[in-house]
């Protein structure tokens, strides 16, 4: 079983996929799927954790902080909220990318292929931008430590 598909560049070149190729696209998106289901749950999971997270941390933090409970469990409430969120894009362009790769394979519709790489390549673009903003600031509290360090040393 061949399949063709075309870019819409004017200089637009056949390129064939054959049955093994197929085959990897095919385990790919099955993959693809279960880590997206499996992501959503963790996703679920941590939304939840993050609505009790105040009620947990509140005594703690009022024990260390003197009276920060509240606030010590709100923060923790949205920085676990902020992390869901931030994972909740990645997770859906990947269960779209591989719910639409399966329809794409079966329909064999060069449409719903070209939908199913757009949301890979969305996938792969958000982690890439994700990757350089952490990064960044790795290397910027890698400065601030240095700076640290030096002022603390001529004290």
């Amino acid at each position: 079983m061949e399949s063709s598909f075309y870019d819409n560049s004017p200089n637009s070149q056949l390129i064939l996929v054959n049955s093994d190729s197929v085959s990897f696209l095919s385990s790919a998106a099955k993959w693809g799927k279960f880590l997206a289901i499996v992501g959503f749950v963790v996703i679920g999971l941590t939304v939840l954790f993050a609505f009790f997270a105040g009620s947990f941390f509140s005594p703690m933090m009022n024990e260390m902080a003197g009276g920060a409970g509240l606030a010590g469990g709100v923060f923790f409430a949205m920085f676990y909220l902020l992390l869901a969120l931030l994972y909740f894009f990645p997770v859906l362009y990947l269960y779209r990318f591989s719910a639409k790769m399966q329809d794409a394979l079966r329909l064999q519709s060069e449409n719903i292929i070209a939908e199913s790489f757009k949301n890979l390549r969305s996938l792969l673009r958000f982690m890439g931008i994700l990757t350089i903003v952490f990064f960044g600031l790795y290397a910027l509290g890698l400065v601030f430590m240095m700076i640290g360090y030096s002022v603390g040393s001529m004290i």
